[in-house]
């Protein structure tokens, strides 16, 4: 079978950012399968280029997958406005690529961002194959529940595009069973879960990180870590402000400041907001926090380990009780503890598992709470951590969740 991937924020895992899509397509061609993924040279996370040349780029990632890097406009993290440019020009340049691809058997499209279903449900049809649109995010409704899709214009032509693909779709398959009715009552006619989780063998949850601590003067912090995107729909300024209320030592308002504090809270990461966050901690005199820029995933199983408690939090909104975040299995497959500051789906996961502390989303004090209940406990925090490796390993391995995919795409190309 030979699968096209249409991914504009596709991530290998020498990059910064989510590998689902390439960790499922290494899976894939280890079993005979054939997957051409078509994605940005642009990272999605950070907005810089991710090869030196010129698109159309190709990477061979082993046998059996090919990346070809398409055409995508540079303005990712200026404004909403040169985003849609950003979205736009990817999908355009992906279909016209996407045309000279031969032999395909299924077009796998994913959102967000949606623009990209365009160009997977256009290739699918001249193709005459059938069309896998994945959910990985429910836009616009996110978009306009954090306040960055406001147009009603846009608004209105954003539900019809959503409608318009998830009827259209021989299959549409989502990452969080909280997205199932959302897609159903638009228009989907099958749905499948295929839901988001992690790779076991990339975290060993006894190695204490002690390169990442000392790389960091972190030896004797309790430290607790988010990775992920600094974007609106994070809510990082809440963690700020439970920063402000834990246990600290030491002075200083640069952001180049060695971190003293007894407990320490690192942003790992990048996005929009990161410039404003870094400003809002100087301002704030925060000397137990620490901005450190992303890594490629082969170098999260290290800054993972480094960490005593892992941190997980969206915006206190209603529709973010839907979704399952990624880092969240990552933490859990690395045998860290989760403060969480998300409700909903992801709670039900944490507390089934018993692998971390909920505090209440947009609460600042709550989540101090609950960090500090974790660094008082560091025996029960571990053992915490290793309950949710555990639990990862029995329902959220990557490697069944592919076999999952694999029955997907094999039961739509028939």
């Amino acid at each position: 079978m030979h699968i096209l991937l249409i991914h504009q924020a596709y991530a290998t895992l020498d990059e910064p950012g989510g590998t689902r899509h390439h960790e499922f397509a290494q899976t894939l061609a280890a079993q005979g399968h054939r997957v051409t993924v078509i994605a940005s040279p642009v990272s999605y996370l950070t907005g810089s280029a991710l090869t030196p040349n010129l698109p159309p780029v190709e990477q061979e990632m082993g046998e059996g997958v090919r990346v070809i890097r398409a055409y995508t406009y540079r303005a990712l993290h200026k404004s909403f406005v040169h985003r849609v440019f950003v979205f736009v020009s990817f999908m355009t340049s992906s279909f016209f690529i996407g045309l000279g691809v031969k032999n395909v058997d299924v077009v796998w499209g994913t959102s967000p961002p949606i623009f990209q279903g365009v160009t997977a449900w256009l290739l699918a049809r001249l193709k005459h194959i059938p069309l896998l649109f994945e959910v990985r995010d429910l836009w616009p409704t996110f978009a306009i529940a954090v306040g960055v899709l406001r147009n009603p214009i846009l608004i209105k032509l954003s539900f019809w595009l959503e409608r318009f693909l998830y009827r259209r779709a021989d299959r549409v398959m989502v990452n969080s069973p909280g997205y199932v009715a959302h897609v159903t009552e638009r228009g989907a006619r099958c749905v499948e879960l295929v839901p988001n989780g992690a790779d076991p063998e990339m975290f060993d949850p006894t190695n204490g990180g002690l390169a990442f601590r000392s790389a960091n003067h972190l030896e004797d912090r309790f430290v607790v870590l988010y990775a992920g995107a600094h974007g609106l729909s994070n809510d990082l300024g809440v963690v700020l402000e439970a920063a402000k209320m834990l246990p600290r030592k030491g002075t200083g308002t640069s952001q180049d400041v060695i971190a003293t504090s007894e407990i320490t809270v690192i942003f790992l990461g990048d996005g929009k907001e990161k410039p404003a966050l870094q400003e809002q901690a100087i301002g704030m005199g925060l000397t137990n926090v620490l901005f450190l820029p992303p890594v490629p995933k082969t170098e999260m199983a290290e800054a993972l380990a480094g960490a005593d408690a892992c941190l997980a939090i969206l915006k206190p909104l209603e529709e973010y009780k839907t979704t399952y975040p990624n880092k969240v299995f990552d933490y859990m497959a690395a045998g860290r503890p989760v403060a969480l500051a998300i409700d909903g789906v992801i709670r039900e996961v944490v507390e089934a598992a018993g692998c971390g502390i909920f505090a209440k989303p947009g609460n600042p004090s709550a989540l101090a709470k609950a960090i500090k209940t974790l660094a008082a406990d560091p025996e029960r925090s571990r053992k915490m951590g290793l309950a949710g490796r555990k639990y990862l390993e029995e329902h959220f391995s990557r490697a069944v969740i592919a076999e999952k995919l694999l029955e997907v795409l094999k039961s739509i190309s028939r």
